[in-house]
C-alpha cells in the first residue's frame, strides 16, 4: 500500500528533515542572492563618500608629522640630502637605475637650488595640513615626500616608508573636505550664493558632472579601502614574523631591544623597566597577540580596546626606543579605522569641555557639504518662475 501511494502521489511524498509545506529553493535564488550582495557592494562604493573624517585627519596628521621632520632636520638637512652630503648624488643615481625611483633634488648640483627646494618643501607641507587647494597640493606634497625619501634612503629610522606609501593614497582621496581652508571657502561660497537662483544647466552637462562625481567617489572609496588594507597588511605581516622568532615566543625580545644602545635615549628608563621580567614578557606577549589579531577584528566593536593596545605600543616605542617619525606615521594610520561619527563628536566634547572650565565659544555654525558628493542623484532644479537667471 505504501509503495503504490508514492507512486501515485510522488510530488507528495515527505523529504525526511524537510517541513512537508514547504517548497524547494528555486534554481535561480543563490544567483539572486550573490546579485544582490553585487549590487549593496556597488553602492556601497558608488553611493557616498567614506570615511571624509578620517582621510582628514590622516592629511592633518601626516602633512604636520612631515613638516616637523623637516624642520627637526633643518640643521642637518645639508649632511642628509644636500649635494654634499654623505649619501652622494652619484650614488643616489645608481639606486635609481636599480629601483626606478627619481628626486627633484638631483635635478640641478647648485646649493642655491637645494635650498630653494627645501623651502618650496616646507611650505607645501603647511599648505597640505591646512588644506588649502587639496587636490594639487596633495599631489605636491607626494612629490616632496617622494623626493627626500629617494634621496637619503638609508638616512632615516624607517617611518617615512609608510608616510611615502600614505602620501601616494592621499592624492586620490578627498581629504580636503573636513577642517580644512577649502571646506571653509566652500561654507562661504554657500552662504553668499544661498536663495540666489542658479542657471539650469543643459542635460548633457547635468550627466557629465554626474559622472565626475560618481568616478571621484569610487577612486576615494578605492583609496580608503587600499589604506585600510595596507595597515592591516603591516600589523598581520609584523605579527607573523614575530611568531616565528623564538625570543618573541620566550618573551625575551623586548628585553633585548632596551639594551640595544642605537635604541636608548633613555637608558635610565630603559634600565628601569627592564627590572621587571615579568612586565617585559606581558608585553612581548600582548604585541604579538595585538598585531596578529588585529586585522581579524576590524569589524565589531573589540577592535577600539586593541587600537588603544597599539596606541600604547607606538607610543613605547617613540619613548623608549627614539623613533618619534615611525610611532607617529602609525599612530596617524590607525586613525583611518574610527568611524566618522567619533570625529563628528569630538567638537561636541571640545565644546562641552570649554564651557565646564568657564570658556565662551561661538557658536557652532552648521557645517556645509564640500560640493556636491553626497547628492550624486540630485538634479539642477530649474529657476523659479518670474526669477530671473544668473548668467
Amino acid at each position: 500500500m505504501a509503495r503504490e501511494r508514492l507512486r501515485e502521489a510522488p510530488g507528495t511524498a515527505a523529504v525526511p528533515g524537510r517541513p512537508a509545506n514547504r517548497k524547494p529553493p528555486a534554481a535561480g535564488a543563490g544567483t539572486g542572492r550573490l546579485a544582490i550582495r553585487a549590487r549593496a557592494l556597488g553602492d556601497l562604493v558608488t553611493g557616498r563618500p567614506v570615511h571624509l573624517y578620517a582621510t582628514s585627519v590622516l592629511r592633518i596628521g601626516y602633512g604636520s608629522l612631515y613638516l616637523a621632520f623637516l624642520l627637526r632636520e633643518f640643521s642637518h638637512r645639508h649632511e642628509i640630502w644636500g649635494p654634499g652630503a654623505a649619501w652622494t648624488p652619484a650614488l643616489a643615481a645608481q639606486l635609481f637605475d636599480q629601483t626606478g625611483w627619481f628626486s627633484v633634488l638631483l635635478l640641478s648640483d647648485s646649493p642655491v637650488y637645494f635650498e630653494l627646494c627645501y623651502a618650496l618643501a616646507l611650505v607645501t607641507c603647511a599648505l597640505f595640513t591646512l588644506g588649502w587647494r587639496t587636490r594639487a597640493t596633495s599631489l605636491l606634497f607626494a612629490v616632496v615626500v617622494t623626493s627626500f625619501h629617494a634621496r637619503a634612503i638609508f638616512m632615516t629610522d624607517g617611518g617615512d616608508n609608510l608616510i611615502l606609501l600614505m602620501a601616494l593614497y592621499l592624492t586620490l582621496t578627498s581629504c580636503g573636505r573636513h577642517w580644512s581652508l577649502d571646506s571653509r571657502r566652500s561654507r562661504m561660497e554657500a552662504a553668499r550664493t544661498d536663495g540666489v537662483p542658479q542657471r539650469v544647466r543643459e542635460p548633457s552637462a547635468r550627466q557629465l558632472r554626474a559622472a565626475r562625481i560618481t568616478l571621484t567617489t569610487v577612486v576615494h572609496n578605492c583609496a580608503v579601502f587600499v589604506i585600510a588594507a595596507q595597515v592591516c597588511l603591516l600589523y598581520g605581516s609584523a605579527g607573523l614574523y614575530k611568531v616565528q622568532g623564538s625570543l618573541w615566543g620566550d618573551g625575551t625580545a623586548v628585553h633585548y631591544v632596551l639594551n640595544l644602545e642605537l635604541f636608548r635615549p633613555w637608558p635610565v628608563l630603559s634600565h628601569f623597566l627592564d627590572q621587571y621580567p615579568m612586565v617585559i614578557a606581558a608585553v612581548s606577549y600582548l604585541t604579538v597577540l595585538t598585531q596578529v589579531a588585529f586585522p581579524f577584528v576590524l569589524f565589531g566593536r573589540l577592535k577600539y580596546p586593541v587600537l588603544v593596545m597599539l596606541l600604547s605600543m607606538h607610543l613605547g616605542i617613540a619613548v623608549l626606543l627614539g623613533l618619534p617619525l615611525f610611532s607617529g606615521a602609525m599612530i596617524i594610520a590607525d586613525a583611518v579605522f574610527l568611524p566618522d561619527r567619533f570625529y563628528a563628536l569630538l567638537p561636541r566634547l571640545g565644546r562641552r569641555t570649554a564651557l565646564r572650565c568657564g570658556i565662551r565659544l561661538p557658536a557652532p555654525r552648521q557645517p556645509a557639504e564640500f560640493a556636491t558628493l553626497h547628492a550624486q542623484g540630485a538634479r539642477d532644479s530649474p529657476a523659479p518662475s518670474g526669477a530671473k537667471v544668473r548668467e
